[in-house]
């Protein structure tokens, strides 16, 4: 690897909290003036799922901003994104859209602004994982091997508690084919697909577990920091699966993340084809 590169690396990594990183963004230190690079296109994806064979459903809701090549997205809770966040943001500069008031324009306008300067590539840390063509169960569950994987290196102990933030039940299923024990919390709170009760106070469970496995919906939703300092002060690995935020997360390795696996748009329930997802950190 040239010193380049890993200069480049270096300082796209690491950073200690999405205050600071946003605030670089703002100040230019990290490539082009965000108040010269405008938005041209602003969508909202509305998604509902019942995947055959399983009992429960979800929704999806999330904004998706592009720019130029790229395009960053932040999910919503479903009906808590009003349509005048597509409208804010069609010809807004990057600038403007990190002062929006609401988190997910801000987030999605951040993961835009870094996918256009970081795409997922290998020289910026990337590893792809082909996902293969399939029914969305399918491809539900081979992203979550890809997910799971990223354990690996964890120093996990046998039959050792996965803190799961975000429940998604080919991940729960994952944890459960690999003797891995673990404790669903989501917000909304719940049961699982085993009717596992759902825990909606992360920190409160964060003692009784060995590693955290969140979705990058904690960045939308404001709940990501706490989760990041908290386990880096109890030495926990976290380990983060994003289609929200998939170029933001990986910024913050080495600072209480162990590894991401990143996910931009087309995620991989839109379409039955066949697709890729990112991997950074993690065993290799």
């Amino acid at each position: 690897m040239s010193s380049l590169i890993q200069a480049d690396r270096a300082r796209l990594t690491a950073w200690e909290s999405l205050a600071a990183l946003q605030q670089a963004v703002l100040d230019g230190v990290l490539g082009p003036d965000p108040r010269c690079l405008r938005v041209s296109t602003a969508f909202a994806t509305s998604q509902a799922v019942r995947h055959d064979g399983r009992g429960s459903g979800y929704r999806n809701e999330v904004l998706s901003l592009r720019l130029g090549a790229a395009v960053g997205s932040c999910a919503a809770e479903p009906g808590a994104l009003p349509a005048a966040a597509v409208e804010d943001a069609v010809g807004a500069d990057v600038a403007s859209l990190l002062a929006h008031p609401l988190q997910v324009v801000r987030i999605a306008a951040l993961d835009a602004y870094l996918m256009h300067i970081a795409p997922h590539t290998p020289e910026h840390g990337a590893r792809p994982v082909a996902l293969p063509a399939g029914s969305s169960l399918e491809k539900s569950r081979a992203r979550a091997r890809a997910v799971v994987e990223l354990l690996d290196g964890c120093g996990l102990p046998p039959g050792g508690r996965v803190l799961v933030v975000g429940v998604v039940n080919s991940l729960l299923e994952a944890l459960r084919s690999r003797g891995l024990r673990y404790v669903p919390c989501d917000l909304k709170g719940g049961g699982t697909e085993w009717g596992e009760p759902v825990e909606t106070d992360a920190l409160a469970a964060l003692e009784r577990c060995d590693a955290v496995l969140a979705s990058g919906m904690t960045l939308g939703n404001g709940t990501f920091e706490p989760l990041r300092a908290r386990a880096a002060e109890d030495r926990l690995p976290l380990v983060l699966f994003a289609q929200t935020g998939s170029a933001v997360l990986p910024r913050f390795l080495g600072a209480g993340v162990h590894a991401v696996c990143a996910e931009p748009y087309p995620f991989f329930w839109l379409d039955g084809g066949p697709g890729t997802i990112h991997r950074y950190g993690g065993a290799r």
